[in-house]
């Protein structure tokens, strides 16, 4: 599902590029794309071992990304625990550095990609449902279901498939749309920092917290933590711009 989603962004990138003849090579697009994957995975990884698991990390480093167990033989055990707010920061650093190297505006590539990268995280929830994990809390709901997974065996609420939807394919929508609007480069980039925060925010309330993390401050899980500063980052990054945007004019 992960490599299916990054294939639908890049071709929804490379058709923009084409439709909407944007200064952008196909082999430069393609670069890009090799270091903003390598920045998602490794920033996602290494999220996940610092914000959500670092003290059993710190006892088993060599699993951070080895896929293998010794206990009696070596056993295939795959890696385990990918973080989204981890991924994003990866590729924001693997972003900044491309375009350093290659001379291009941040803001106005930030803008091209960010306006089609719901849908391939759409797919991404959409694995963790096949997978039955990051499940729901308990629910009496009529749309509660059993997972696999659960212990418990109890209903939960399908959080992936809201996220899914809500983060996913109805941001998509939006973005998609909002990119027609002449604005400021870097405005399709911090509305996405919002809309997804605001989203997963939310979400969050119905979506079973990291058994190891629990709730933080409170009711607040890490995840809402996390989207607070992506929300307050989409703001400054507004107010940022927007004043670079009425110097230059």
């Amino acid at each position: 599902m992960y490599l299916t989603g990054f294939l639908i962004v890049y071709l929804l990138v490379v058709y923009r590029i084409k439709s909407e003849n944007l200064q952008y090579t196909t082999k430069t697009i393609n670069d890009f794309f090799l270091w903003a994957i390598l920045g998602s995975l490794i920033g996602g990884r290494l999220g996940y071992v610092l914000l959500y698991n670092f003290r059993f990390f710190c006892n088993h480093p060599l699993k951070i990304f080895l896929p293998l167990e010794y206990s009696s033989g070596i056993d295939y055990i795959g890696i385990s625990g990918l973080s989204y707010h981890g991924s994003v920061i990866g590729i924001l650093f693997a972003s900044i550095f491309f375009c350093h190297k290659r001379r291009i505006d941040f803001w106005h590539l930030g803008d091209l990609a960010l306006s089609v990268t719901p849908l391939g995280y759409t797919l991404g929830r959409l694995g963790n449902f096949i997978n039955g994990e990051l499940y729901g809390r308990v629910t009496t709901s009529s749309l509660g279901m059993y997972f696999p997974l659960d212990t418990t065996n109890q209903l939960r609420h399908p959080s992936q498939l809201y996220e899914a939807f809500f983060e996913g394919l109805l941001l998509f929508v939006f973005l998609w749309n909002l990119r027609k609007i002449k604005c400021f480069d870097g405005f399709i980039f911090s509305v996405y920092f919002i809309g997804y925060g605001v989203v997963r925010f939310f979400i969050e309330f119905v979506r079973e917290p990291d058994p190891q993390l629990g709730f933080i401050l409170g009711y607040f899980t890490m995840g809402q933590i996390l989207c607070l500063c992506m929300i307050l980052s989409g703001f400054l990054v507004i107010l940022i711009r927007k004043l670079c945007y009425n110097r230059i004019e």
